[in-house]
């Protein structure tokens, strides 16, 4: 009997017993988030302090809803990041299904964002409500990424909840392997620079395949 579960109700426990997805804790599994990360100009800067300065303005008026974050964090930051200009571009919504080795388990979802080039899947971001942690999309944001039509490439994602933001690598060799970024506050210091210089270095490891 054939198993269909929505995205938005699948665990992490579902995806290791149903797909071999494993957790690489070698740090040179993925480097891309730590190594050769250009510089970020004074311009990219002031525009990154004014997302900060609206989403501190957002925490005055809860609750804050998915469209929300979507509009006042990460559109911005996709945005500034170059990636609604070619070759690149954005899809919103789209359906994906995931299938096990053995058919016995379907995975069926929507995600929120999709940035594509050449029909290469470059990042998928799934926003959360900004009272929940990152952890609380995280199997959601992987099943989205293992539906990806190009899976030879590996996959790239950003997982957001509005305060915090983390990245996502994931890989298919004998089975589905994965490793994620330190976490970044909006709120911090020099975070929302240091989550720029990442996409645009994945960005040019994309262009440059």
């Amino acid at each position: 009997m054939v198993q269909t579960i929505q995205a938005q109700n699948v665990n992490i426990r579902d995806l290791i017993e149903n797909f071999g997805l494993q957790l690489i804790e070698d740090e040179g599994f993925f480097p891309e988030w730590q190594e050769n990360l250009p510089e970020v100009t004074e311009t990219e800067k002031q525009l990154l302090d004014k997302v900060k300065r609206g989403f501190i303005n957002l925490l005055n008026y809860p609750p804050l809803l998915e469209d929300v974050i979507k509009m006042a964090v990460l559109d911005p930051i996709l945005f500034i990041a170059d990636f609604y200009l070619a070759p690149f571009y954005v899809k919103s919504e789209q359906s994906i299904e995931i299938i096990s080795e053995d058919e016995g388990v379907i995975i069926r979802g929507r995600l929120d964002t999709l940035v594509l080039k050449d029909q290469l899947w470059v990042m998928v971001i799934e926003s959360k409500k900004a009272s929940y942690s990152v952890e609380a999309g995280l199997a959601q944001l992987i099943a989205y990424m293992m539906g990806n039509p190009q899976p030879k490439q590996p996959s790239y994602g950003m997982i957001t909840g509005g305060g915090t933001l983390t990245f996502i690598k994931l890989v298919k060799a004998e089975t589905f392997q994965y490793a994620r970024s330190n976490l970044f506050a909006t709120l911090n210091q020099g975070d929302l620079y240091r989550v720029l210089q990442i996409l645009k270095h994945l960005s040019q490891i994309v262009i440059n395949r």
